[in-house]
């Protein structure tokens, strides 16, 4: 029988600080030309001068994620520091403004700016994006578009998980993903509909490619569609794009540990001819909703009871049902961190604590902010 790989890819966009300041700064080309002898293809470019992207390689399992994320956040970070900048992991800057920022020169940037207008001007978030590797040809494709129709589901629980986005140009927003909100505000994102079969999803795609939605002309390029979760069959991984930036190796390491041992345990269902319920997309939206707005504090609906349930309840059914595949995966230490960041909160919950101890100290909101960006930033590297 048929086993798809499971292997596991992880990209992550990180802020450009200024080191004293802890602003924004627009340095990605001074960085990527010290980085990429280094890294290669691993660190690119990104939409603004002031993000940069990294990418680990393939990994056979979250054991080699670890160690690439330990050497790219670290080496990335050290480059940047001997010449005054550092890098930050989260999903918005807590007060830098993106009427400030500076557009990466490049044809696709500037397209992008040219098609999409200030709708990708303001798009001053970094995202997180773990591939899951579930096979190439007819049989990989089918089993990509099976897998992701059923794991839209867990989509609002991981994004539970991962908030790091609480503050938006120095303003304490009342959300845990801001980004959510700000990356809605573009086409072809959030949940995506389920799709009967790869033939299905690619008439879809066609329609937009002959419409000019994809790019100059017809070009047929999938990766202007920004679902939360889609299939990448030019290297058969299916891609979750919902989470926030994980600020802790951690945190990053245990959220793709989670979403490796879902797919394992949907293809185990798969293979006993069982499968995960599917629901609408817009009852997905409704629980995304509800995760970007309250986090780990908040309730998402059951849609078998047809009520809310607190999410951390939510989360201790997802271990159970996982339990079954984390030894054969070898990552359970790592799985169960969920049960660490239930305790200790997100990235979200700790910056928002940060900045209201601060102003009970008496700072001002400005030095609130900073001192957010002091924890934000050694974070980042903490493991490192």
């Amino acid at each position: 029988m048929y086993r798809p790989p499971l292997t596991l890819g992880v990209e992550e966009e990180y802020m450009i600080v200024d080191a004293e300041k802890h602003a924004l700064t627009a340095y990605s080309k001074e960085l990527l030309e010290l980085a990429q002898p280094v890294l290669g293809d691993q660190v690119k470019a990104e939409f603004m001068q002031c993000q940069i992207e990294i990418g680990t390689k393939v990994c056979k399992n979250v054991h080699e994620v670890r160690e690439e994320l330990v050497h790219l956040r670290s080496t990335v970070n050290n480059l940047g520091a001997a010449y005054g900048r550092r890098i930050g992991a989260a999903s918005t800057h807590p007060f830098s403004r993106w009427q400030d920022q500076v557009i990466t020169q490049g044809e696709r940037y500037q397209d992008l700016y040219a098609d999409m207008q200030d709708a990708a001007r303001r798009l001053l978030i970094f995202g997180m994006h773990v591939h899951v590797g579930l096979g190439e040809g007819d049989r990989g494709r089918e089993l990509l578009i099976d897998m992701m129709n059923q794991m839209r589901y867990f989509l609002p629980h991981i994004l539970t998980l991962t908030t790091s986005s609480p503050f938006w140009h120095g303003r304490e927003t009342g959300l845990k993903s801001y980004r959510s909100l700000v990356f809605q505000n573009m086409p072809r994102t959030g949940i995506p509909p389920s799709f009967n079969s790869y033939e299905d999803y690619d008439r879809f795609v066609d329609m937009l490619a002959k419409a000019g939605s994809l790019g100059k002309g017809k070009a047929k390029d999938a990766s202007r569609i920004w679902w939360d979760i889609r299939p990448n069959t030019r290297v058969g991984t299916l891609e979750l794009r919902v989470a926030d930036v994980c600020t802790t190796i951690d945190e990053a390491v245990c959220v793709t540990a989670v979403i490796q041992a879902l797919a394992a345990k949907l293809f185990k269902l798969r293979a006993n001819n069982q499968s995960w319920r599917l629901y609408r997309s817009e009852l997905l939206s409704e629980n995304k909703w509800r995760a970007a707005r309250y986090g780990l504090d908040g309730m998402l609906i059951d849609f078998g009871i047809e009520e809310p349930v607190a999410i951390r309840s939510l989360w201790g059914e997802i271990l159970d049902l996982v339990d079954d595949v984390v030894d054969e995966l070898g990552t359970r230490s790592e799985v169960e961190y969920v049960n660490t960041i239930l305790k200790n909160g997100t990235s979200a919950d700790r910056q928002i604590a940060t900045y209201h101890a601060a102003l009970a100290e008496g700072l001002s909101e400005e030095q609130a902010m900073t001192r957010v960006m002091d924890n934000l930033l050694a974070e980042t590297v903490r493991g490192t």
